[in-house]
């Protein structure tokens, strides 16, 4: 199983408008592309220097390739929203990450 991580830290004047854009379109829009089986959020519990509040939304998919398949179909589409929406006033960075297993 491979986990897409979306970090993501939002400035606290968009916050509320984010939280309601990613709780009710852009998570499920991410799911509705079929490459991902599930996703969780969860917030990072550590104060930044830079401020605002950071969010890390989790999206499990099957395989590597299924991920690049999101990547080349339907991730340029999907960023490109929340950068029209909330430009400068959210800063995101991606990890791949591999389950080993758990327990």
């Amino acid at each position: 199983m491979i986990i897409y991580n979306v970090t993501i830290n939002i400035h606290e004047s968009v916050h509320d408008q984010w939280m309601k854009w990613m709780q009710e379109k852009h998570i499920n829009d991410v799911l509705a592309t079929g490459k991902f089986t599930s996703a969780r959020m969860v917030k990072v519990l550590v104060d930044e220097e830079m401020g605002g509040v950071t969010y890390s939304i989790q999206y499990t998919t099957d395989s590597k390739e299924t991920l690049q398949r999101y990547y080349d179909e339907d991730a340029p589409r999907l960023r490109e929203e929340g950068l029209r929406l909330f430009g400068d006033k959210m800063l995101a960075f991606r990890t791949e990450l591999e389950l080993i297993s758990e327990h």
